[in-house]
């Protein structure tokens, strides 16, 4: 097997110029760098991860925690995250959490034994009496809604604004009787909340009024619970004229629940929803959506976990950072 001995040798330097190509170091002169590359390629020489990473106390695999892999949403969010991590030469390992406080706290267990360099954690079960337990000095970075004041860098989407967005393009799309269809509204800082209070600020502003017959909590976020509730508003006779979903995942059934009432979209009803998954352009009708940028999402919290893994025992401030958005009209809220 050839050894870095033998690249220095063949490039006519010594072993630490050769590690410093290796490792990208700046120092390097360019017609320096070059000779090295072509010796290890001519001597086909392999750079080996595992021993650097190893020297390194490292292990070149950070984590990822997610609610459920099977969501439309969660994977495009990984994908957003491998490709993010890649630039930086690292490997994500993925786990599922089932959405339980009981297994995310087990995923923060197993960052903080060292089976990976970081985590980066999309929390749904955990709440804002759990704080204390992120505080680790093992690297973290927390995804989704804004429930902890602290103490970890945190990755949230524009849960508000994005929704007060939706439900205003509604509105300017001729919308009065706008129906909302959630998660269970607990008074927890969830996405559901979150997007909720969005919602009836947009109707506020525009002197719609909030009714809560028109607000339809599902108990879990499916394409199903979306079909079924579309289908108890159709049946209601309450004159819905527009449908905002907290997720596409949820829009996706309703859209099939207002087909199998025999309810025009976006003729008689017009339906938009939050997060734009890839299957949401197509639909027929195209679904109206939120694009919360998960590519900057991604990047973003693999830099911050990576500014973590880097300088490990430094004192760096916590970090917020909230997604922009824009929405993106498709067929589904189209004009008549």
């Amino acid at each position: 097997m050839t050894t870095i001995q033998d690249v220095a040798r063949a490039a006519g330097v010594s072993a630490m110029t050769v590690s410093n190509v290796i490792n990208g170091h700046p120092n390097v002169r360019p017609a320096t760098r070059e000779r090295v590359m072509a010796a290890m390629t001519r001597l086909d020489y392999r750079v080996n991860v595992a021993a650097r990473n190893l020297r390194k106390g490292r292990t070149g695999t950070i984590g990822l925690a997610v609610p459920e892999i099977d969501r439309p949403y969660y994977g495009r969010l990984a994908a957003a995250l491998i490709a993010a991590a890649a630039r930086h030469g690292l490997r994500v390992a993925v786990e599922q959490t089932g959405a339980v406080r009981e297994n995310e706290l087990a995923a923060l267990s197993l960052s903080r034994n060292r089976l990976y360099d970081g985590l980066i954690l999309s929390t749904v079960g955990l709440g804002p009496a759990d704080a204390d337990r992120l505080r680790t000095d093992h690297p973290l970075v927390i995804l989704g809604e804004r429930i902890f004041g602290g103490p970890v860098d945190h990755v949230a989407m524009p849960n508000v604004d994005g929704a007060h967005a939706a439900t205003r393009h509604l509105i300017d799309r001729g919308c009065r009787r706008i129906a909302l269809i959630c998660g269970p509204l607990t008074g927890e800082t969830d996405v559901s909340g979150l997007r909720h209070s969005g919602y009836t600020r947009a109707l506020t502003e525009a002197g719609l009024p909030v009714e809560p017959d028109l607000v339809r909590t599902v108990d879990r976020l499916t394409m199903a619970a979306g079909a079924a509730a579309a289908r108890e508003l159709a049946s209601g006779g309450r004159g819905v004229d527009g449908v905002f979903c907290v997720t596409d995942t949820v829009a996706l059934g309703v859209l099939r629940g207002l087909t199998d009432c025999g309810v025009r979209v976006p003729g008689e009803v017009k339906v938009i929803g939050f997060d734009d998954v890839p299957e949401s352009a197509y639909l027929v009708p195209s679904l109206s959506t939120v694009d919360p940028d998960h590519d900057l999402m991604a990047a973003r919290a693999v830099d911050l976990l990576v500014q973590r893994i880097e300088r490990p025992g430094q004192a760096l401030e916590r970090q917020e950072f909230v997604s922009p958005f824009r929405v993106v009209a498709r067929e589904s809220t189209a004009a008549d």
